[in-house]
């Protein structure tokens, strides 16, 4: 494995306040990572099919399949994980259940199992995704990186704090080791958790909660990416009347007295916002991480703008910077 100061690790938690174009950013991330003949894998874990669309494809199953390629060779996968069919590989994994693992599904013992023990859940998820970050074929790695949607902010924690989570559970036994092997995973340096903000109140609050959060839990915190970011239109400071309507009589358009009055609103609303968002970049500048900024896709989301954000996540004057 590769380590430099890119993207040095190969577990990337993406995380963000519900709206900030997480799932977004973590494909973005994937056909990143997957640059110079490289594989990745994207996993989603909240069952609601958000990877699918963004690659054009049909709702993804419990198995890893190719959603796009890259050049050079590179390959990025896609995996929706399901708790159930988690539950059963882990039975039939450390228990050897084969056709009994099939008929506790059938007779619901599965979801009865995750619901009496709603932790059970984020043990398997989670464990699902560091047996494909460490999986080898032929002394390789399977994957050069996983990249995980994560839960929103709100819920990272708990979901990542699985030690505390099966303490509940189980004192001893299969459960109790791999959850001490997953959560010893998670706070090695081969995991980082990144955090999707946008330059507005409430996300970037949440980004400074969640930081504190993972510092407190010892899961190291990877970047702030700051998502759909605009450039300046205008130029610091108030802006008259009297500027604005020289500027419209000197482009050819009108500048009677509404326009220029609604053109100054307008500005003026802009110049105002515009302030707000440098306070906030300042208050995510002083958590002391790391920090990308994305552009805003005027156009929405599709594999084009997926490559807009890549190249931006990992621009072409740091080739190597890739875990």
């Amino acid at each position: 494995m590769r380590t430099s100061d890119g993207w040095p690790a190969r577990l990337h938690v993406v995380t963000g306040k519900g709206g900030t174009g997480k799932t977004t950013v973590a494909a973005a991330l994937a056909l990143a990572l997957a640059e110079g003949g490289r594989r990745s894998l994207l996993v989603e874990v909240e069952g609601r099919q958000g990877i699918a669309p963004l690659f054009d494809t049909g709702p993804l199953p419990y198995q890893e399949l190719a959603v796009a390629t890259r050049p050079g060779g590179g390959e990025v996968r896609a995996l929706a994980v399901d708790p159930e069919e988690a539950l059963l590989e882990y039975l039939d994994m450390f228990y050897k259940l084969g056709m009994a693992g099939k008929a506790l599904k059938k007779f619901g013992a599965i979801d009865f199992a995750t619901t009496i023990a709603p932790g059970m859940r984020d043990v398997l998820v989670t464990g699902k995704v560091k047996e494909a970050t460490t999986r080898t074929e032929n002394g390789r790695r399977v994957y050069d990186a996983v990249i995980l949607d994560a839960p929103p902010t709100g819920r990272i924690g708990r979901f990542l704090n699985v030690t505390a989570e099966t303490a509940r559970l189980a004192k001893m036994g299969p459960i109790k080791t791999q959850s001490e092997g997953v959560a010893a995973f998670l706070r090695s340096p081969m995991t980082a958790v990144h955090v999707v903000t946008l330059l507005e109140e409430m996300p970037v609050q949440e980004t400074a909660d969640a930081i504190d959060e993972l510092s407190a839990l010892r899961i190291s915190v990877g970047k702030v990416i700051v998502n759909a970011g605009q450039p300046a239109l205008l130029p610091t400071g108030k802006v008259s009347q009297g500027e604005l309507r020289r500027g419209l009589v000197a482009a050819g358009l009108p500048a009677d007295r509404d326009t220029v009055a609604g053109l100054h609103a307008e500005a003026s609303a802009y110049l105002t916002r515009r302030t707000v968002e440098e306070g906030l970049r300042a208050e995510l500048v002083a958590l002391d991480q790391p920090m990308v900024e994305l552009p805003y896709l005027p156009g929405g989301v599709d594999l084009a703008g997926l490559d807009l954000l890549a190249a931006a996540l990992n621009p072409p004057d740091h080739p190597d910077t890739l875990g």
